[in-house]
């Protein structure tokens, strides 16, 4: 048994299924755990939402990237034609 350090709830959690730095969310809170230790198996809450989020945020930044190509592409044909 482990105890999920957010809301304290006891977690089955077999030794001999989990490695250390493996990823489990606990059934009560919903809370992404790793495991840190596995004799006795202890767990802390995991860094990885926040990692999650970073790249969700960065793939958002890609599509405003590719706006900003078009837009210089179409500026780009307004200044040839003042060109000629």
């Amino acid at each position: 048994m482990a105890t999920c350090p957010e809301c304290d709830a006891e977690i089955e959690v077999d030794e001999f299924d989990v490695d250390k730095g493996d990823l489990i969310s606990c059934p009560d809170c919903g809370s992404n755990l790793e495991v840190i230790g596995i004799s006795p198996v202890e767990l802390e809450m995991s860094d990885e939402d926040d990692e999650d989020d970073d790249d969700t945020a960065d793939d958002d930044d890609d599509e405003d990237d590719e706006d900003d190509v078009d837009d210089l592409d179409e500026d780009d044909s307004e200044k040839e034609d003042w060109d000629e």
